[in-house]
């Protein structure tokens, strides 16, 4: 069921259950502002998500509640995660899904960071 971008955080949604440490996952990045670790159903040969530590729903809860420096914080470890693996050249798509029309499934923000093959249609006919 699709996201209320403006809900109140679930604490017992996944990714803060994964932060939490009570759910596994196969991470491959995480400091002090976020988490990265790859998608248990990847939609491409690398299929990465970056979520920041905080309780923020979606990216619209993010930019108005976050402080600068979650935000610096959290969008420079997105780019340490596309590097790393090796990803800025040839190059990468993100998405970051908000509310019922950006099909949002998990009411914690995350970056879906895809890479590995050529993409093309931004949105799939």
């Amino acid at each position: 069921m699709p996201i209320d971008p403006y809900a109140p955080y679930d604490d017992n949604n996944i990714f803060a259950r994964i932060l939490r440490g009570e759910l596994p996952c196969k991470k491959v990045y995480e400091d002090d502002f976020a988490l990265a670790f790859h998608d248990i159903n990847p939609q491409a040969p690398v299929h990465i998500l970056v979520i920041p530590k905080a309780r923020y729903v979606s990216w619209d809860d993010f930019t108005i509640h976050a402080t600068d420096g979650e935000i610096s914080g959290f969008i420079r470890a997105v780019g340490a995660v596309a590097r790393e693996h090796g990803l800025v050249e040839p190059g990468y798509r993100l998405l970051a899904n908000v509310g019922q029309h950006g099909h949002q499934e998990v009411p914690h923000l995350h970056v879906h960071l895809f890479g590995g093959r050529q993409f093309y249609a931004m949105i799939p006919q």
